[in-house]
């Protein structure tokens, strides 16, 4: 069976008081009955690891370069983010392809990086409202998916995100319908390729709140979602994560 699991993006927001965020998850959910992530700013990891102790929750980067390490100024290796206390790294977010022009081939490097450090891959396919309005969500996802994900890719080692890229930070959200078509084809896509698909933990992500977490976690294939505003407070965050433990 697919692992639940609940995950918050922080993007480029937190610093040291935002600790406290976390102190407060940890209130709400001592002991989770599914798995839940947080990826602050790659700043507040090794803080983040010292303030969680021996509590179940995860820790990731938000993105990691394909080498271990060289003249790579400014960039992190998935080496140091596991060294900092994380288990997690994002991948192939959108905005990474969009703002940094990151291709599915280097994202598919990222994410063997990630897996050669001992970190769980999330790696992030969506399409755009032009690509959505014109019919070719399936083909951009499964092209995504196939160049994306490395061959040795396992359940165990890698998680896939499906983020609608033009519902996220809008306020919109697919139909259910639209989200169960997508979730599916990615189940049998997995499946065709790897014969354990099923096993393969698949997160939406897009606009999830803890208004309309249970009606999405009620949709066949959804195992959990990838999560940005609303994982910044606890109190938003929380929902989400009792949602997913009662769906």
């Amino acid at each position: 069976m697919a692992k639940k699991l609940a995950a918050g993006n922080w993007k480029m927001n937190g610093t040291s008081e935002s600790l406290s965020e976390i102190a407060a998850l940890i209130a709400a959910h001592p002991n989770p009955s599914v798995d839940v992530l947080l990826c602050p700013p790659a700043t507040l990891i090794a803080a983040a690891s010292t303030a969680k102790g021996s509590h179940a929750l995860g820790l990731g980067g938000q993105d990691c370069h394909a080498n271990v390490s060289g003249a790579h100024t400014g960039d992190l290796s998935a080496q140091m983010l596991k060294d900092a206390g994380a288990s997690y790294v994002i991948v192939g977010h959108s905005e990474r392809r969009t703002d940094h022009g990151e291709t599915s081939d280097l994202v598919r490097a990222k994410a063997e990086a990630a897996t050669q450090a001992g970190l769980t891959a999330i790696i992030c396919i969506g399409e755009t409202l032009a690509q959505r309005e014109a019919g070719e969500t399936l083909a951009i996802l499964d092209e995504q998916l196939q160049a994306s994900v490395p061959d040795s890719a396992t359940a165990a080692t890698t998680v896939i995100a499906y983020e609608p890229v033009w519902a996220i930070g809008t306020g919109l959200t697919p139909t259910e319908a639209q989200i169960g078509e997508v979730h599916a084809a990615l189940h049998s896509a997995l499946g065709q390729r790897f014969g354990d698909g099923g096993d393969f933990s698949l997160l939406y992500g897009g606009s999830v709140k803890g208004s309309n977490a249970a009606q999405i976690f009620a949709i066949p294939h959804v195992h959990g979602a990838l999560v940005g505003g609303a994982s910044l407070k606890a109190a938003d965050f929380s929902p989400i994560v009792t949602a997913l433990e009662q769906a």
